[in-house]
């Protein structure tokens, strides 16, 4: 049994942080909420987010999953205003998900779950923690996308640095310690990535945020933020490009 009602927007949030990575997302669902973990078909990337009760203004739910196509999610909710309330039901006779919103109803059918894994988090101790508003990263990246298709984030005691490098050109956003919202550094590190995969997932945070990113050198990159008016919360994990390949 799964019945819930949820601000459109807050909805919104949690399929622009899914849609990212993936087309179809399993939900792990319980009276605390729900979590969704998910890999990339590349298995570049995997994000792990978790939706608690709270963020719900009503939650009743015994512990189960159910598959999502999200392009269809993402259709029902092009018709919601950000404050309109949804509700969700699971029709478990006839395997859908239930909408509704004002005097509109949409009967989703949901996708097989048997071939969808919980990919496991890596545990990792990463020696360079960086926490800053998600513009900062935003400009690095608008500046870098003429310049190369990956990105290298650099962090030391004293600053947090996004550079790309072309073949004649190269590019460079050093953001001082003091202009940071916290910075914490046990070893400087330095590591590759992609940038397309970096720019969705920065993209997928929304302006004005505050994000926290772990980084170590050749190590994934982690990277932390809220959502749901905090009542949320997102990890991604993004995996380097070794520089000598």
């Amino acid at each position: 049994m799964f019945e819930a009602k949820i601000r459109a927007d807050i909805l919104k949030e949690m399929v622009n942080v899914v849609t990212t990575l993936v087309d179809e997302i399993k939900l792990n669902i319980s009276g605390d909420g729900i979590q969704m973990k998910a890999v990339d078909p590349a298995h570049v990337a995997m994000v792990d987010m978790t939706l608690k009760a709270s963020a719900f203004k009503e939650l009743k739910a015994d512990k189960c999953e159910i598959g999502v196509d999200i392009d269809k999610l993402k259709e029902v909710l092009k018709l919601a205003k950000p404050d309109l309330m949804i509700t969700i039901q699971h029709d478990e006779d006839k395997n859908n998900l239930i909408l509704t919103m004002d005097n509109i109803t949409r009967r989703m059918s949901l996708v097989d779950t048997t071939g969808m894994s919980d990919p496991k988090v890596p545990n990792l101790n990463l020696p360079a923690k960086v926490t800053l508003n998600v513009d900062e990263l935003s400009q690095g990246i608008r500046a870098s996308e003429s310049i190369s298709d990956h990105i290298t984030l650099i962090a030391s005691p004293d600053y947090f640095e996004l550079m790309s490098e072309g073949e004649t050109d190269s590019v460079n956003l050093k953001v001082p310690k003091k202009s940071l919202k916290s910075l914490e550094v046990t070893e400087a590190s330095k590591s590759l990535f992609s940038l397309d995969y970096f720019s969705n997932i920065v993209k997928a945070i929304g302006a004005g945020r505050d994000v926290n990113i772990n980084l170590g050198t050749n190590y994934p990159v982690k990277i932390e933020f809220a959502i749901a008016e905090g009542e949320g919360h997102v990890v991604f994990l993004l995996a380097p490009r070794i520089e000598n390949e």
